[in-house]
Parts: structure tokens; sequence; C-alpha cells
């Protein structure tokens, strides 16, 4: 059971993902509403049959002061879409510094960018400007439903009413 259940705070903010066993916990101890269940599947019991959640809302506000996209290898490649953001390759790629660290630049949101090994091989410790090279988007820090609604993998039709995006999702 892979999929996963958007989480909404008592005002309808997108608050985080969770499993489905953990979303159904919360919905059958009456610590969160089901917004949205999922068309096609059930959950099953030995003598019963419940909805499948796909949006649940807590029946508490959670006050959440920050609420920030970690920076981590995973989520900037996820960020660029998996793909080098020089040559367009989505095979063998690393993390390069767009202004290199030898050079003061820091590791952060926007100064991390994905690259494929031949392109950050080529630009060294050069700035892409220096080296010729171009990138093809600028290096930036997603907020948290801007990344959980585009690059956060799969979604249901459900959540988008939700994450802020009116057009249609690919699930």
């Amino acid at each position: 059971m892979g999929r996963k259940v958007l989480v909404l705070n008592q005002d309808y903010s997108a608050l985080t993902v969770c499993s489905v066993p953990k979303a159904f916990l919360l919905v059958y101890l009456n610590k969160a509403d089901l917004v949205s269940e999922a068309e096609s599947e059930q959950l099953h019991s030995i003598s019963a049959s419940y909805p499948m959640p796909s949006v649940i809302r807590l029946h508490r506000y959670v006050y959440m002061p920050y609420k920030g996209v970690m920076l981590s290898r995973q989520n900037i490649f996820k960020r660029d879409l998996g793909t080098c953001q020089y040559c367009g390759s989505k095979d063998d790629l690393t993390l390069d510094h767009v202004q290199p660290k030898s050079r003061g630049g820091r590791t952060t949101w926007d100064n991390l960018t994905t690259a494929c090994r031949r392109c950050n091989s080529r630009k060294g410790d050069l700035t892409p400007e220096e080296a010729g090279m171009h990138l093809a988007s600028k290096p930036f820090k997603p907020s948290f439903v801007m990344f959980l609604r585009d690059f956060g993998g799969t979604h249901e039709a459900s959540w988008l009413p939700y994450l802020g995006k009116k057009e249609k999702m690919l699930v």
C-alpha cells in the first residue's frame, strides 16, 4: 500500500502527506474527517469495508510556524525534474554548485543544481558564464505547497483544490 494521503489542517490548508494506514487511523479515532476518498479502492477488514482516504482534515488546528522543504540531494533532483540543467541529460546525475565552493559558493537551494557528470566536469571550478554553459532554469527554493504539488511525485486529482493548482495533474 504505497498510496499517500494529503493531510489538511483544520482551516483546509495543506499540512503534510502521510500513509493510508496513518490517515485511516486518524479518521477511525475521530481525530480527522474524511474529505475525499479514493474512487476505486477500499480498505477491508474481516467483517467490514471502509473508504480509502485520499484527503483528510484534522479536527484540531496544528500550528506550524515554518513549513519548509529540507535541502537534500533527492529534493534538488526532484525540483530539477531529474534532468541536467546544462544539457538536459537524465543519466549519471550529480549536484553542481553554480557558484563554486572554492569561490565562496554556499550549499543552498539557490546555488545547487542538477548536472550530469560530464557537464559537472566540463564546468569544473568555473561559473556557468565562464564555462560558456547556460542553465535551463535558475535554482530556487520551492515553497512547501509548491513542492507537494509540483515535485512530490504522483498526486490524486482530489488534492488539486487544496494545493492551489487548477490545471489537471498526471496521476
